[in-house]
């Protein structure tokens, strides 16, 4: 929670960002030089920020729709399927992982940077960095999903028939 709120305040800078490039361009035909990598830098960063809140609470873009009918029909197919689906997940977020460390220690070790010399430059590292404490967090959440069991988010049939409320009305 705490990346994505990060992640939610790179979006108010890059909103700052683009408001004050569009009135000193507009106004003052003074460019914020470096605007445009400043977006490029900023968009992985939200992403990556982002991913593993998103992961926890269930709200990664996927098609479940296979799983919905299945689900339906044989629930303990869809549980498994479910897990494996979490189980394929952890091994790409661990690749992810594996392949951006080395390439973090490169970039910090070289200072290699990104943009236009003498106009707008900035450090990779922090970018690679951020790419592998998400995928580290994300195969974290992901294992515990294949580890641990589904919470049953529907009511038991004895829950839906003896529920009232305050004044006895069901």
């Amino acid at each position: 929670m705490v990346a994505n709120a990060i992640g939610t305040l790179v979006v108010l800078a890059l909103v700052m960002v683009v408001n004050y490039d569009v009135v000193a361009r507009g106004f003052f035909n003074k460019p914020f030089h470096g605007a445009v990598e400043l977006v490029q830098f900023s968009m992985v960063l939200i992403v990556f920020l982002q991913l593993p809140d998103v992961v926890r609470v269930d709200r990664l873009t996927r098609s479940d729709g296979f799983l919905s009918v299945t689900g339906n029909r044989w629930p303990s197919a869809r549980k498994y399927l479910s897990k494996l689906i979490n189980l394929v997940s952890f091994i790409f977020m661990v690749l992810i992982a594996v392949a951006m460390w080395p390439e973090f220690l490169d970039m910090l070790e070289t200072r290699d940077y990104f943009g236009v010399p003498g106009v707008f430059t900035a450090p990779w590292w922090p970018i690679k960095l951020v790419i592998f404490i998400s995928a580290v967090m994300c195969s974290l959440l992901f294992a515990l999903k294949v580890i641990l069991p589904e919470a049953d988010t529907a009511p038991a049939s004895s829950d839906v028939t003896n529920s009232t409320d305050e004044n006895g009305i069901a």
